[in-house]
């Protein structure tokens, strides 16, 4: 567990220094009467505004917290702004793994609902939140699971980003077990492409 925070915690300074060290100020285009907001972004106006939505798409992983046991997979998200900082996103998730039991490939998805609350540090966008959803599959017992999540977009583009995401997630058959599994979580991490629109 200690090993893992520290790996999580230097790649996240690792990246965030990288990006800030390639980041460039862009002129300001021209702008007149007739262009609308939904045609016209600014050069230097990064993020997402209020209404805007957003669409990402990413490769996944998963480890136990021993990190001996792992999978991979694909995933996408809809999310929705409801203020220039606070996001809605519904995730989807497919994942595949190769037991050690010569079982073949076996095949496991994941639906979540996250609520996320973003930091305007211009092209830098850190946030940290909460998630809800459900795991299910051949290599899983279908079952609720809970996390709590943090990660870093990057703009490339006022409307284009790269990301990485960070959760810790538990799961759980009922809620009188939501507490109980805490202690029993894995960290999940993806990262990929994003789009504002």
């Amino acid at each position: 567990m200690k090993k893992t925070t520290i790996i999580l915690a230097s790649a996240a300074l690792l990246l965030s220094g990288a990006f800030t060290a390639h980041a460039q100020n862009v002129s300001q285009p021209e702008f007149n009467a007739t262009t609308t907001r939904s045609s016209y972004r600014a050069a230097n106006d990064f993020g997402a505004h209020t209404g805007e939505w957003e669409f990402t798409l990413g490769g996944s992983g998963s480890s136990n917290k021993s990190l001996d046991h792992s999978l991979g997979g694909m995933n996408f998200s809809v999310g929705y702004f409801m203020s220039n900082t606070l996001e809605i996103t519904v995730r989807q998730t497919a994942n595949y793994s190769n037991p050690s039991g010569g079982t073949g490939t076996e095949y496991d998805g994941s639906t979540f609902v996250a609520v996320d609350q973003h930091l305007d540090l211009g092209r830098l966008r850190p946030f940290a939140g909460l998630n809800f959803g459900g795991l299910y599959g051949q290599n899983t017992t279908d079952t609720w699971a809970a996390g709590i999540e943090g990660g870093l977009k990057f703009y490339v583009h006022p409307t284009t980003f790269v990301f990485g995401l960070v959760n810790y997630e538990w799961t759980f058959k009922n809620s009188d077990a939501a507490g109980d599994n805490f202690d029993s979580g894995a960290f999940l991490w993806t990262m990929g492409v994003g789009f504002n629109f």
